[in-house]
Parts: C-alpha cells; sequence; structure tokens
C-alpha cells in the first residue's frame, strides 16, 4: 500500500489517527525491538509535519496508530469529524529517495447531505 484515505472519527480528531496495517510496509522500517518509527510529511503548502507511527507492544493485532504530531496537525488544520485526511508514499525514481505526502480535506455538505471534499 503506497497510501491511505480516511474519513475522521471522534477519536481521530482529539487523540490519534488510526491507521491501516498495510501502510506499515509504506513507512520506514521499525528498528529492531522497537514499536513505533518517526516520519515526516509535506502537506499541499509545503509545510513538513513530523509524525510518529506506533504499534501494540503486545498481543495478536498491531494497530497501528499515528501519535506524536497528529493533534498538532488536527488542530493547524481545524480538522473536525467528518473531513477526510490522505497519506501517500512517493519514490523519486532518479535519486531513490522516499517522501510522504499528507492532505486534510475539508467535508462539504449542502442542506445535510455530503457533497464532497474540499482541499485546505
Amino acid at each position: 500500500m503506497k497510501g491511505f484515505s480516511k474519513i475522521l472519527r471522534k477519536t481521530d480528531t482529539k487523540k490519534r489517527l488510526s491507521v491501516p496495517i498495510r501502510f506499515l510496509k509504506s513507512l520506514p522500517p521499525f528498528k529492531l525491538g522497537s514499536h513505533a518509527v518517526e516520519f515526516e510529511a509535506t502537506d499541499e503548502k509545503g509545510e513538513t509535519w513530523a509524525f510518529q507511527c506506533s504499534t501494540r507492544k503486545s498481543g495478536p493485532y498491531q494497530k497501528p496508530v499515528l501519535t506524536t504530531g497528529w493533534v498538532a496537525f488536527v488542530k493547524s488544520k481545524k480538522l473536525q469529524i467528518g473531513d477526510k485526511v490522505r497519506f501517500v508514499k512517493y519514490r523519486n525514481r532518479a535519486t531513490a529517495t522516499i517522501s510522504y505526502k499528507v492532505r486534510a480535506e475539508k467535508e462539504i455538505r449542502i442542506f445535510g447531505v455530503i457533497f464532497g471534499y474540499a482541499p485546505i
């Protein structure tokens, strides 16, 4: 998986963002014995955001979540329940460098019906 998008729920806007397990393969490798990895993502305005993705230390399910940096991003973008966020991994073919993009989108409602999403 090179990326994912998610419509935000209450926990996503207040504490942490749960991410699909498949997205772990797109992140930098976890150090041996570590259950967290840090990475940076650039938004639509070119601002760089530092995030930490962590998994459970034990148990049958990893349950990856973005913690460090996530709440600051939510507050900065004024994200609310129902808004959408998208993370995408890019590989520069010429230099073989990896980069990540993050895009926040506001929910657009007309007469109470979700009409679509607009980039912030």
